[in-house]
């Protein structure tokens, strides 16, 4: 049961926190970012938030930094919006599944490109 209701928590918390991000936090440097998915911890004391950013490598560590600052007040953000008693620890976490996706697509589309022009060869 108690799994239950992190993974209820941990799905509310992304999109507060998503909405946080958009709504609240006033920092420029934070770019296109994404928040990916909230893993939380069975007593409820301790949270993984994981961010996906578009951009250059330095708009990402700026994003990375200005979200980091900004994580005390997000918490209290979180904690005040769900009526938790107490506020999750947050940690914040770079998600590089979709670029690691786009690449194997683009590994792919190349694998598909290369067996169609050899068939086309093979057939003149």
């Amino acid at each position: 049961m108690p799994r239950i209701r992190a993974q209820r928590v941990a799905e509310q918390m992304r999109k507060e926190i998503a909405d946080i991000l958009r709504t609240e936090v006033k920092d420029p440097r934070i770019g296109f970012a994404t928040v990916t998915r909230v893993e939380v911890a069975g007593d409820l004391q301790y949270a993984k938030v994981f961010v996906s950013v578009l951009g250059s490598e330095d708009e990402r560590r700026d994003t990375m930094d200005a979200i980091t600052k900004a994580l005390g007040f997000i918490r209290g953000e979180v904690s005040r919006r769900l009526r938790l008693r107490v506020a999750p620890e947050l940690s914040l976490r770079l998600d590089e599944s979709g670029e690691y996706s786009a690449h194997i697509e683009s590994v792919l589309r190349g694998l598909h490109a290369k067996e169609d022009s050899q068939d086309g060869q093979q057939r003149d």
